[in-house]
């Protein structure tokens, strides 16, 4: 999701110490996720500042790594320090979740007779009864064109299967754009709220996110199952939560990535960027999607030589139709 670089509003020296209060504050006032995270942010700059100070003043790699220790205690992939040399990066946010994802199974098995429009990859599998669409990042753009095509070629299929797995997140514009081709009329999707004040809980009130209608698509009506892993971060996870409210879906694998927030960046006075979340979005039962989505129905890769959890989406679809006659 993008984001716009500010200034700090306060005055801070280009020394260790100087850059470390810098960033210290910017997350203390500015971060929107202190109560859901859980960490005594005071606590953690009293334990960081004494070894800011015992660096050498031009040891800019151990600030680095300093700074990058400090940001990792909120457990957060949108919390991001950027250098000329290096950037940091959260990745303990999808530790002890099963991977439940294998490209190689997927090209080998699944996409092997693929075309591509924009963004999505997409093929016809079960014997052409299945459409398939595997769309790895919301960077990647496609337009209503290309979803015509793609639903133009699944017309005689049962259901498509939607693979969103590993896919980290990119443009929420395109995240609106794929859910609404599922979604009925405008949809109420959300709620999202920004940091008015130093606080840790100074919010403004909850403003209403939707999905509209458009009608330059004809909305794909028969059953759509999406396939969710931790690694579905940021718009990803946005994307799924959009489709909870989708008829006929259901939303299988493992539980989302997470980074409920939109980003933010600051600079510091060396000339680092500090990356983080400063807007908050919830469900529509205004609960927080911060930590991620269940999905509605839990399944894991197992085998080595199929994808279990492609195969059950196909499965359901089969069922559903089955269950109808």
């Amino acid at each position: 999701m993008a984001s716009c670089t500010h200034q700090f509003d306060g005055v801070y020296d280009n020394t260790p110490v100087g850059n470390f209060e810098c960033l210290w504050q910017t997350i203390d006032q500015k971060y929107c996720f202190h109560s859901e995270k859980d960490v005594d942010w005071q606590a953690v700059h009293d334990y960081y500042l004494p070894l800011v100070k015992g660096l050498n003043q031009d040891d800019y790699k151990g600030l680095f790594d300093l700074m990058d220790r400090m940001l990792d205690t909120l457990n957060d992939g949108h919390v991001n320090l950027y250098s000329d040399f290096d950037v940091s990066r959260c990745e303990k946010w999808y530790d002890g979740y099963p991977e439940n994802f294998d490209w190689d199974i997927i090209t080998s098995h699944y996409l092997t007779d693929y075309r591509t429009a924009g963004g999505l990859n997409y093929a016809l599998i079960d014997s052409g009864r299945i459409g398939y669409i595997y769309y790895g990042s919301f960077s990647s753009g496609f337009s209503m064109n290309n979803m015509y095509y793609v639903l133009t070629e699944f017309e005689d299929c049962l259901g498509i299967v939607l693979d969103v797995r590993h896919n980290g997140g990119g443009s929420l514009e395109n995240a609106y754009r794929l859910a609404s081709t599922f979604i009925l009329g405008d949809t109420l999707v959300g709620y999202w709220q920004h940091k008015k004040g130093p606080g840790h809980d100074d919010f403004s009130e909850l403003e209403e996110m939707w999905v509209r209608k458009d009608d330059m698509l004809s909305k794909w009506l028969r059953p759509v199952i999406v396939l969710s892993n931790r690694h579905c971060y940021s718009a990803t996870n946005f994307f799924i939560n959009c489709m909870h409210q989708a008829p006929n879906c259901l939303i299988i694998g493992g539980r989302s990535g997470g980074g409920g927030g939109m980003p933010l960046s600051y600079e510091l006075p060396n000339g680092w960027l500090v990356r983080f979340s400063s807007v908050r979005m919830t469900t529509t039962r205004k609960q927080s999607i911060e930590n991620g989505l269940k999905p509605h129905l839990r399944v894991k890769l197992t085998s080595t030589d199929k994808d279990d959890i492609i195969d059950k989406a196909v499965e359901i679809i089969h069922y559903a139709y089955e269950s109808a006659q």
